[in-house]
């Protein structure tokens, strides 16, 4: 067919069955488009194709990479590729190099741009429970190769030669676009190579090679480099409308209040409007989907009809149509501007002179935390690192792949200090501390059933994003999440625990280990994966609905360990419902592979505060 772009016969490796064996190899005929790669079944005789295997959207691959063959493995299977999506790695066996390469490079391209393409992964095979190239025992294990902005990879050095000098990087062409976008904050540049955005101008964008920074060049001809979460597209206008914040906390009681926000179904959208109409003094919430015609239009009321979302939201701002009210006001939640990632391109490695100590703002296990001012005007936290407490060589090269992480539930990660001792980290700095000291002082003695479930939905949303990362917490509670000024919660201190030097807080047995968010496989087995985290939110949100409590109070360490082991749970919070309660125990069912993901949890938990609505 004229739509499909390649088109082979390999062999394919089941992702079913958890025993490799030959009858798992079988060959099938692959097919790429524009939206998916698919693959069917054959007539070797004859030579024609026949019934659909299965397929993967080209949009949920994460990473397309080549796999290393397995021992003695027979000639057919030696040129591996695996293409990585939400449901694991699909194994593609091709009969040459070439084949591979070239199936490889054009994936690559297509997928280049998509949302969640992960930074590790793992260059050997998964096969009989467990992964060939670092003995991982859980399939959701982070990858053990770095990869860099450019879908390839890039080898981390054994520490045996770490005295050697890494390679200089391949030099690699800029994408070179033309795209107009408009600015949705003001952005003063922060180093000699940034470009000054003003709200509501456009910019065309000319490269997109950095995940986070783009060269863009504004109406005057000047070019630099911008964040791209200040940016919208222009052309996409629905941007201006879409939030992900309830209305109803948002909204300031004004009546025709609304955004547009995803709906539960993939690909949806409803438009949430308040209003005070009929007499109503508080105001409620209305919820409006948006429908399609055959024809591919959308409407929010038949017969008005319209080709985009942004023409048919203009037509209801000045007619009501069949609404309680037109729609009047576009509600914001966003008034001050996101955390980049880095202070600027390209900034790393940040001066201490430019850092001023402000006040101390506690003591956490790596040492003091302070708050302060980078270059004298922006508010930073300083995390400055007592000797002997962190592996700091491994850490140092992790941060520059955890500087690229960005989410809005996530604290940033500014960059690092290492040309002294003791060495900073410098973080996103957030005005209400710490998570589990609000709810137990912050928060008002009656907090609304709204306020508690918007707390877990922004955890929820953090944590969704470092899933898809292939990025694991292993300390995830109310302690390491941190609230803003507007009341928004963000993750932080995300695998840090990796880098302790510390026997009792690696040991499940020792007092600093987070044995009261631990699943069964951590106190067991010290199987740490995301559903270990997953568990950990489940009593991250038991702390919510308590404002603040401590876990299994009336126990010990050795204690919790035996009694979780046989099946103990924590009890019903007197704040939370059945429906809270319920997504709280699916954190902790026995078997990790039954509890939900975090994407799940976020729809689930997005779904009930609607109702609450």
């Amino acid at each position: 067919m004229s739509d499909n772009i390649l088109e082979e016969i390999f062999i394919k490796r089941s992702q079913q069955k958890k025993k490799t064996s030959p009858l798992n190899y079988k060959e099938r005929w692959f097919v790429l488009t524009q939206d998916k790669i698919a693959y069917y079944d054959f007539d070797s005789d004859k030579g024609k194709r026949k019934g659909l295997r299965g397929s993967v959207d080209l949009e949920k691959i994460r990473c397309v990479e080549s796999v290393q063959p397995e021992p003695n493995s027979p000639p057919e299977r030696m040129y591996a590729f695996q293409v990585i999506y939400d449901e694991g790695p699909l194994y593609i066996f091709a009969k040459t190099e070439d084949a591979r390469a070239q199936w490889i490079k054009k994936l690559k391209e297509m997928v280049r741009f998509n949302k969640d393409l992960i930074q590790k992964y793992h260059p050997c095979f998964w096969a009989d429970g467990l992964w060939l190239c670092c003995k991982q025992e859980v399939k959701q294990a982070m990858g053990c190769k770095v990869l860099d902005n450019k879908n390839g990879f890039t080898s981390k050095p054994s520490r045996r030669w770490g005295s050697r000098k890494p390679l200089p990087p391949t030099p690699t062409e800029p994408l070179i676009l033309c795209m107009t976008v408009m600015a949705e904050y003001d952005y003063t540049p922060m180093t000699p190579q940034d470009l000054e955005l003003r709200k509501d101008e456009e910019y065309t964008i000319l490269e997109m090679s950095d995940q986070n920074w783009w060269k863009a060049r504004d109406k005057y001809g000047k070019e630099g480099y911008i964040p791209c979460n200040y940016v919208v597209e222009a052309a996409n206008g629905l941007e201006r409308f879409h939030l992900r914040k309830c209305l109803c906390v948002v909204s300031q009681n004004k009546d025709g209040g609304f955004l547009v926000r995803d709906s539960s179904k993939a690909g949806k959208y409803t438009v949430s409007l308040f209003s005070k109409g009929g007499g109503e003094t508080s105001g409620s919430c209305r919820h409006y989907n948006i429908c399609t015609t055959t024809q591919g239009q959308f409407y929010l009321a038949e017969k008005h009809n319209f080709g985009t979302i942004p023409e048919l939201i203009n037509y209801h701002q000045h007619n009501a149509a069949g609404m309680v009210s037109r729609l009047k006001y576009i509600v914001s939640n966003r008034a001050r501007p996101p955390s980049t990632a880095g202070l600027g391109y390209g900034v790393w490695e940040i001066d201490p002179r430019y850092l001023t100590f402000i006040k101390e703002l506690g003591t956490g296990q790596f040492g003091v935390v302070k708050y302060g001012k980078w270059q004298g005007q922006h508010d930073v936290a300083i995390k400055m690192i007592k000797e002997g407490s962190m592996s700091e060589d491994d850490f140092i090269e992790e941060a520059k792949i955890m500087m690229k992480l960005r989410h809005e539930n996530l604290v940033q990660l500014y960059g690092v200090c290492t040309k002294q001792r003791p060495i900073y980290i410098v973080t996103e700095f957030l005005s209400n501390g710490c998570l589990l000291t609000y709810l137990r002082e912050g928060l008002t003695q009656h907090p609304t059933a709204v306020q508690l479930l918007e707390m877990c939905k922004d955890v929820s949303e953090g944590m969704a994003y470092l899933e898809s990362q292939q990025y694991i917490h292993r300390d995830l509670a109310a302690r390491n999440c941190l609230v803003d000024g507007n009341g928004s919660i963000k993750v932080t201190d995300f695998g840090l625990s990796r880098y302790v030097l510390d026997d009792e807080y690696t040991s499940s047995a020792g007092s600093k280990f987070p044995v009261r968010w631990s699943p069964p496989e951590v106190l067991l087995y010290c199987k740490f994966s995301s559903k270990s985290d997953i568990w950990a939110y489940g009593v991250l949100l038991w702390e919510v609905y308590t404002l603040g409590r401590l876990p299994y109070e009336r126990l010990n360490n050795t204690e919790i360990v035996d009694q979780v082991s046989r099946g103990l749970r924590l009890f019903r919070p007197q704040l939370a419902n059945e429906k809270v309660y319920s997504i709280m125990t699916s954190c902790w069912l026995e078997k990790a592979d039954e509890r939900p993901t975090f994407q799940e949890l976020a729809m689930t938990v997005q779904d009930v505060l609607y109702e609450l609505q």
